[in-house]
């Protein structure tokens, strides 16, 4: 990390904040200049010297490294998101639309992303957000 020019952050974790994965000392061993980009800046980042910036301000220097936090950042490329988006679950929904339930049978990462069934919660990360909900 110290003799990187550009460091991107983004991390996921599905229900909960993302973990600090970059101290504000390893941060400080970076180069004068260089830069931090944290799309994980939704879920509290994961970047410890980050915090949320905006479209009107959005970078401030800290530690002599540039630091870029505005949040939903696809929000600011509404058509490029939506085709990104598009491109990446056309696939799971044609699946689904051409084998309905038995889709999920035959791929697991269908599996992995099935929240409800049968009316009940099943997604471990769902069921923890709403503990007061049918399991």
């Amino acid at each position: 990390m110290p003799e990187a020019d550009l460091l991107i952050g983004a991390v996921l974790v599905p229900g909960r904040k993302a973990p600090t994965l970059v101290t504000a000392e390893l941060v400080a061993r970076m180069k004068p200049g260089s830069v931090i980009i944290d799309v994980a800046v939704d879920q509290g980042g994961c970047i410890a010297t980050l915090r949320p910036t905006s479209h009107s301000q959005p970078t401030y220097v800290e530690s002599g490294v540039v630091h870029f936090g505005v949040p939903n950042m696809p929000g600011a490329v509404p058509w490029t998101a939506t085709q990104a988006l598009n491109n990446a679950t056309s696939p799971y929904v044609m699946k689904l639309a051409n084998k309905g339930l038995h889709a999920l049978a035959e791929d697991l990462v269908l599996q992995q992303g099935l929240n409800v069934a049968a009316g009940k919660l099943v997604h471990p990360a769902i069921q923890a957000a709403f503990p007061m909900l049918p399991k």
